[in-house]
Parts: C-alpha cells; sequence; structure tokens
C-alpha cells in the first residue's frame, strides 16, 4: 500500500499539481501490537472467545490505541471479517476516524477487502463518509487503486458517485489519473460511468476526464467515454 501511495504521488507531480502532506494509512505496527491488550488485541488476532467475553464485561468498544485507531479499525486492518461483525453488532461506532481521517470503511476499501466493505455497509456504515487528508471517500480511495469489487460494492452500498476531494477530483477521474490504464482501473471506469458517474465533471484546472484519459494514451477509457457522451 505504500507503494502505491507514492506511485500516486509521483502521479499528481507529473500532472503539477501540488499535494497536501504526504500521509498513507498506517496500519498498527509489531510494537503497537506487542501493547495492545483487551479489545484492540483480541480484534487484531480475530480470537473470537476472548472478544465475546471483553464485550460482554463492558469494555469500551471505541477506545482508541496510541494512533486513534479503534478496535473496529483494527479488526479492518487485519481482514477479520467476524471480530468486525461482533463489534459492531455490540454497538461499535463506524464513523470514528483514527489520526489520518480514515474510517474502517476506507481501511478495508483501500487494503481491497471486498468482503469487509459488504460487511461494514451491511451492518451500517456510511459509505458517503469523508475520509483522508484529501477530503475523499471510500470510492475515491478504491477507484485511485483499482479495486473493482470494492469500487462495486460501494456503489451498490449508495456511495456519492460525484464527490469532489480537495484535489478537485472525482472517483472517476482518479481512475484515470492515478490509474494505470490497465485492466482493473479501466473496468473501474466503467463501473463508475455505468452507475452514473458524471463523465463531464472536470479537475480544478478545467480539464474534462476526456481530455485526461486522451493525455495518458488511456484509449479503452476513452472508448467508454465518448460512448458515454464526454466532451474534451
Amino acid at each position: 500500500m505504500r507503494m502505491q501511495f507514492f506511485f500516486a504521488m509521483a502521479a499528481l507531480a507529473a500532472l503539477g499539481v501540488q499535494t497536501p502532506p504526504a500521509k498513507a494509512q498506517v496500519a498498527p505496527s509489531t510494537t503497537e501490537v506487542s501493547r495492545y491488550d483487551t479489545l484492540h488485541l483480541a480484534a487484531h488476532k480475530g480470537d473470537m472467545v476472548a472478544l465475546k467475553m471483553l464485550i460482554s464485561s463492558k469494555n469500551d468498544l471505541n477506545k482508541r490505541d496510541s494512533y486513534g485507531r479503534t478496535p473496529l479499525m483494527v479488526a479492518a486492518f487485519a481482514n477479520k471479517l467476524d471480530a468486525a461483525a461482533a463489534l459492531m453488532d455490540a454497538g461499535a461506532n463506524t464513523d470514528l476516524l483514527e489520526n489520518d481521517k480514515y474510517d474502517a470503511l476506507t481501511i478495508a476499501a483501500v487494503a481491497g477487502n471486498t468482503k469487509m466493505v459488504e460487511l461494514l455497509i451491511k451492518k451500517g456504515a456510511k459509505t458517503g463518509l469523508t475520509t483522508s487528508v484529501y477530503d475523499g471517500t471510500a470510492l475515491i480511495a478504491a477507484a485511485h487503486l483499482g479495486h473493482v469489487g470494492v469500487v462495486k460494492a460501494l456503489i451498490a452500498g449508495g456511495a456519492p458517485l460525484d464527490h469532489v476531494n480537495n484535489l478537485h477530483w472525482t472517483a472517476l477521474i482518479e481512475s484515470i489519473v492515478l490509474g494505470d490504464g490497465g485492466k482493473n482501473h479501466t473496468e473501474v471506469l466503467k463501473s463508475l460511468v455505468k452507475a452514473g458517474a458524471n463523465v463531464n465533471l472536470a479537475d480544478g484546472h478545467g480539464r474534462s476526464p476526456l481530455a485526461l484519459a486522451k493525455a495518458r494514451g488511456y484509449a479503452a477509457m476513452v472508448e467508454i467515454l465518448i460512448a458515454a457522451g464526454a466532451k474534451d
């Protein structure tokens, strides 16, 4: 995920876009995990016996670790579905953000964990929550990374298609400017277009999605956009 993040920063620089402070999601480190106790430790391990006991003992479901992560976020990082479900069923807050403004849903979206994303949405996680230092959404993050399954799950969950982040980019634009033009990013673009994303919503410099796709030589994306009525 770090490599993908710095690839994105390089793409931003190539487009002449001034970026906010460089921050990516920070998963619990080995040192942090070694200091975990109670719910954070059980969530990280997916230890359901311990987790259920701790929940029944009225432990704070939204307790924060040193980086502001809740047990639910830790379960999302570790892709522990049963632990996440138990925490949400017990009343864990899905809307909370850690120090870099990521919620559990965006954490799962960035990791490409489609089943976790589907579970979180089913249990009430908001698909339109504004997250990250870029004031984006889980959908924008997933589109940027080409996570097709996650994008489709978020669309099905009612994620806002045309949210504009503080880089003046939508999910559709990010699939182009931060994508590689390959199968996954093209399928993401196709899914967004099919769902009704605005194909003519320009970036902060007035560049349309079609113009951006043409500039990067992404022929398949250009074809999809033109068929959907996109203009230069």
